[in-house]
Order: structure tokens, then C-alpha cells, then sequence
């Protein structure tokens, strides 16, 4: 387990840390973007399916 820890001559400065923060949430962000919106035809006929469904399982 004491592996898995830095000892101190392997420690980085602020700057470096802070540089790789940034690229790390730079990444993350890139690679967590919303998916983009469905278009508005087909999101209308999703809806109408929902519908439909939910009036099914009434009866």
C-alpha cells in the first residue's frame, strides 16, 4: 500500500498540479457534453408514442 503514495522528493509544485487539473477537467468536459437535442419532429413523435402507451396501459 505505501507504494501507491508519493514520497517527498517525487512531490510536484502548485503550477504543475494546477496545469494538470486543468487538463484533466478540460478532457472530461470534452468528453461529457450533453448530447445534442433530438429534432423536433422526432421528439414530437416520442412524445406521441409515451402518450399512446401510457393511454394503453389505462385500459
Amino acid at each position: 500500500m505505501a507504494g501507491l503514495f508519493a514520497s517527498d522528493s517525487e512531490q510536484i509544485d502548485r503550477r504543475t498540479s494546477r496545469s494538470i487539473c486543468d487538463a484533466v477537467g478540460e478532457r472530461l468536459q470534452q468528453s461529457l457534453r450533453p448530447e445534442p437535442r433530438l429534432p423536433t419532429h422526432l421528439e414530437q413523435l416520442l412524445n406521441e408514442l409515451q402518450r399512446r402507451e401510457r393511454e394503453r396501459e389505462r385500459y
